[in-house]
């Protein structure tokens, strides 16, 4: 087995734990949680009510841990680019920097949000403060949503224009692609199931 085709092994693993880690912020004691929620605290309460403390802290340690093994399949695609586009290999690494460095902040404020509202009670005043501080730290996410369509877009154009050895309709296999088919399902860590989607093909096809 080659590097590349390690890191992607690798990545495709680090996805599948990240979902995992997603998972443990989301279904809270048996019921999903949405931000939607964040606006009705008895709603916000009652799906919490049952959720230990130590998942959010879970979620945020081994998410930290899940994303440095994602970065590497993300790299490893950055440099599998460069011989074919320059260019494109460039926007991809700058979509890598956008997605893994806000990317990880993001999930961290998602899990502190979380294991704070439980601590401090899930009163009012504690979904007020969490809600606050999500809010003010949504930069992170959208940077992070913006790293990861500048990836995606650029690997789709490159793979469905012919410009790499993959076939186009390899160009499918797309971790953009496959999230949004998973999104109406309203599966709980669509984005890093798709991701981990989208390293087995590569591996398949590489």
């Amino acid at each position: 087995m080659t590097v590349t085709k390690m890191l992607f092994l690798i990545a495709m693993l680090g996805h599948l734990l990240l979902a995992w880690c997603d998972c443990l912020l989301i279904y809270a004691g048996g019921e999903k949680f949405g931000f939607s929620l964040m606006k009705d605290g008895a709603a916000m309460r009652k799906v919490f009510s049952r959720m230990p403390a130590r998942n959010p802290l879970m979620s945020m340690l081994f998410g930290c841990l899940a994303l440095c093994m994602c970065s590497g399949g993300y790299y490893a695609l950055y440099l599998w680019m460069r011989p074919f586009s320059q260019a494109a290999a460039l926007i991809m690494l700058l979509g890598c920097v956008l997605f893994f460095i806000p990317g990880t902040a993001h999930h961290v404020f998602c899990g502190a949000a979380e294991w704070f509202y439980i601590r401090m009670g899930m009163t009012e005043q504690a979904r007020e403060a969490v809600t606050d501080f999500f809010r003010k730290t949504s930069a992170a996410m959208i940077a992070c949503y913006v790293g990861m369509a500048a990836f995606g877009v650029t690997l789709f154009a490159m793979v469905v224009s012919g410009a790499t050895p993959l076939p186009a309709w390899a160009c499918a296999f797309n971790e953009l692609l496959i999230a949004a088919v998973l999104f109406p399902l309203r599966i709980g860590g669509a984005g890093n199931w798709a991701g981990a989607a989208m390293f087995l093909s590569l591996l398949l096809l590489t």
